[in-house]
């Protein structure tokens, strides 16, 4: 079985219409052409599309894009792969790109499964980061989580050898889960020096989404991974 064919069967999220605002919609209709990609089960041209060559990190789930654009700005010897579904966001961070003229973005509205099965090739990336994903709290629902052992068995794939991949989440339990599913494998080397969680690194943005679950009591948690070296 190819990594191509080895899809979940479950999706990890749920498609959200969302209202978008004449500034989002604007932009997404205006901005998609310069700054959006799809995958269309062949291999993405990043090279092309960016107009350059340089580290790749990408970024599951951006949500509104606040805390992206931050780090795509902080940080402009890389670029940076947004994949995001909820339209609203992805015309927010378009027209927030466009008005802080960062040319180190570029975003996709699909599954991120998909596109790292078949639009990357392998350790094309420098790192993946996930901040907040669905915890699908609920036991029977744990199955949607998106850290699940052969998801990051196919991260192992598209990450170059001391690439990373940084998760945080402010749901105990699924920091557990992560943990556990991490711990389970040989790729990739926990950065905690008590093997387990790590203090904030300054490169992460504090998210609107982070400081609510803050305001009402959740502890956050980020889980720091280093790619081991692969043959």
């Amino acid at each position: 079985m190819t990594l191509g064919q080895r899809r979940r069967t479950i999706r990890s999220f749920v498609s959200r219409s969302g209202r978008m605002t004449d500034a989002q919609d604007r932009a997404y209709q205006s901005l998609w052409a310069e700054l959006g990609l799809v995958c269309q089960n062949n291999r993405l041209d990043l090279d092309a599309a960016f107009g350059r060559r340089a580290p790749l990190v990408m970024e599951i789930g951006f949500g509104m894009g606040d805390s992206l654009l931050t780090q795509a700005l902080n940080e402009p010897h890389r670029n940076f792969l947004g994949i995001e579904i909820h339209k609203p966001g992805i015309g927010r961070l378009m027209n927030e790109v466009n008005k802080a003229g960062a040319t180190n973005v570029r975003v996709l509205c699909q599954d991120a499964v998909e596109v790292l099965a078949d639009g990357l090739g392998p350790k094309s990336l420098h790192g993946v980061q996930i901040y907040f994903p669905d915890p699908w709290h609920k036991k029977r629902h744990n199955k949607r989580r998106l850290i699940q052992p052969e998801f990051i068995d196919l991260l192992a794939h598209r990450v170059e050898s001391g690439g990373f991949c940084h998760v945080a989440t402010d749901w105990a339990p699924y920091a557990e889960s992560m943990l556990s599913v991490f711990t389970g494998t040989s790729a990739w080397k926990n950065t905690s020096s008590s093997m387990d969680y790590v203090s904030k690194p300054d490169r992460r943005p504090v998210t609107k989404f982070e400081t609510r679950g803050v305001r009402l009591g959740h502890e956050v948690f980020d889980l720091v991974y280093l790619r081991q070296a692969s043959d």
